[in-house]
C-alpha cells in the first residue's frame, strides 16, 4: 500500500516534492495575508464604531439587505 502511495518503489519523484514545499509556502502565504486582513478588518470596524455610535445598534447578520 505504501508503495502505491509513494508512486514506486524508488521513492518521492523530486518534482512532487518541489510541489508540495512550494503549495505548502502558497498556504503559509495565504494564512498569513489571511491574518494580516483580518486585523485590518477588525481596526476598521472599531473605528466605525468608535466614530458613530449609532452602528452599534445593528446587528449586522440579522440586517436585511438594501432594496435593489
Amino acid at each position: 500500500m505504501a508503495k502505491a502511495l509513494l508512486g514506486h518503489v524508488g521513492g518521492s519523484d523530486p518534482r512532487v516534492l518541489a510541489e508540495m514545499r512550494r503549495l505548502q509556502q502558497r498556504v503559509q502565504d495565504l494564512e498569513t495575508q489571511l491574518l494580516r486582513v483580518q486585523a485590518e478588518n477588525d481596526a476598521l470596524a472599531a473605528a466605525a464604531r468608535h466614530r458613530d455610535p449609532v452602528l452599534n445598534g445593528i446587528d449586522v447578520p440579522k440586517a436585511e439587505p438594501a432594496l435593489t
